[in-house]
């Protein structure tokens, strides 16, 4: 993408200095978008495609001390993000439903992570400390309009 931005102010540069008429001007900066629009990028996880990647959240509600299971089941209003290829930070974040699941809709192919928080079983000793950790799927989508499954998020609250 840099590489096409760097040739549109060349040519911008180049019309400018010899003084075309604005109408070439013009004529050239869509012809350039139009040729922009038909390249495609690699990298470009996140919104604006056809494919879905959906799945459940299922929890282990523990008591105070994380030591007496209390229930266990799929859970909603749990908090799920997802990743957009390398980014250091989520890009979407999704509320599961009634029967604990949540989708992402309108991806492009490409590599993206599934993540929601859960408290850490290794803090059994000092349960005052909350720890929470990530409980993550890394899912690939190969190709436009693919509907992936996730295998269970299983968190413990």
């Amino acid at each position: 993408m840099f590489k096409v931005l760097l040739f549109l102010a060349l040519i911008l540069s180049y019309i400018n200095k010899y003084s075309m008429k604005k109408v070439s001007l013009l004529v050239m900066v869509g012809l350039l978008l139009g040729l922009m629009s038909c390249i495609k990028l690699e990298g470009l996880e996140g919104e604006g495609g056809t494919s879905t990647i959906m799945g459940k959240v299922y929890a282990f509600n523990y008591n105070y001390e994380l030591t007496q299971l209390r229930w266990e089941g799929y859970v909603p209003e749990e908090d799920v993000y997802i990743v957009y290829g390398t980014d250091t930070i989520y890009g979407d974040r999704f509320r599961t439903n009634y029967d604990g699941s949540y989708r992402f809709k309108y991806l492009q192919p490409g590599t993206y992570t599934i993540f929601a928080y859960s408290k850490s079983l290794a803090n059994v000793n000092t349960p005052l400390i909350d720890v929470l950790t990530r409980v993550e799927k890394k899912v690939t989508i190969l190709t436009d309009g693919q509907v992936i499954i996730v295998n269970d998020l299983q968190i413990i609250k």
